[in-house]
């Protein structure tokens, strides 16, 4: 795991995402961050009128470079021995940009933050979260506003137990678990058997065969509401990072239906590694 990248937007929760990855690059000897900011230029439309300013792509670029350099600058001293953070501007939107410049910086994870605040603030700030997590092949840690990093002993990996040979991006999900050797708890949300089927005790013993070697524990916990099951089964078991592998007609797109009362990634204090299937 040697390159961490963090995409900032300036705020006060993407400073708090770039502590946090500093923090994780100590666990995970990690040599390199990589801040990464998206600025869009905005093209002017014809009928507009011409009051409207027209923005400068060299200013607006300068701006964004002004900016990684002083976020940079306010990081810095925070940073382990033998680690080093670099910077990145890109005129493109986040969501386009983020998987070329992951491939680009060889990067391993992307630590990203999300804010649990005002309706507002979810909208800003989660909307271009969630937007990464559904546009990139890398997995994305994605760090609530007030979330503080300790060293990562406890996962919960929430898993559905459907098509797991083909949806669980073993590889990565192992490199991952090999680097933070962790106490490792799988869950499986239902309510009243609702999602049980004949292929679940095949599909439950090929993810205890892919996960052998990790020697986890299994949790089959009934509760109608799947955010909530678990939000209170990891704060019960003192978890440093929840996990899950975003499906596209699956748990992810549940977590963050807008009319959920409680929101999992914007509502837990946990961090939320996603790794895609």
């Amino acid at each position: 795991m040697k390159t961490i990248i963090v995409p900032t937007d300036f705020s006060e929760t993407a400073y708090n995402a770039a502590q946090y990855a500093i923090g994780l690059a100590g666990q995970m000897g990690t040599t390199r961050i990589v801040l990464y900011h998206a600025y869009e230029l905005i093209i002017p439309i014809p009928d507009v009128p011409v009051a409207v300013p027209v923005i400068n792509v060299d200013e607006l670029r300068e701006a964004s470079l002004e900016g990684l350099k002083k976020m940079k600058a306010g990081l810095e001293a925070s940073l382990p021995a033998g680690v080093v953070m670099d910077y990145r501007a890109e005129n493109n939107l986040l969501s386009a940009g983020i998987d070329a410049a992951c491939r680009e910086e060889k990067a391993d994870v992307i630590v990203m933050g999300i804010t649990g605040g005002s309706q507002l603030e979810e909208i800003l700030v989660g909307s271009n979260t969630v937007d990464v997590v559904k546009h990139t092949t890398c997995p994305v840690i994605i760090v609530p506003a007030k979330a503080q990093f300790s060293p990562i002993r406890t996962i919960v990996f929430a898993c559905d137990l459907r098509k797991v040979a083909e949806s669980t991006p073993i590889q990565p999900l192992k490199k991952l678990l090999n680097v933070f050797k962790a106490t490792l708890h799988v869950i499986n949300i239902d309510h009243e058997s609702r999602h049980f089927s004949t292929d679940t005790p095949f599909e439950t013993m090929m993810l205890e065969t892919l996960l052998e070697d990790y020697q986890p524990e299994y949790h089959f916990i009934d509760n109608p509401n799947v955010v909530k099951g678990i939000t209170e089964f990891a704060e019960k078991e003192k978890a440093d990072l929840l996990l899950t592998i975003p499906k596209k007609h699956g748990l992810f797109e549940g977590l963050f239906k807008r009319s959920r009362t409680s929101q999992l990634a914007f509502h837990t204090h946990i961090p939320l590694l996603t790794i895609h299937e």
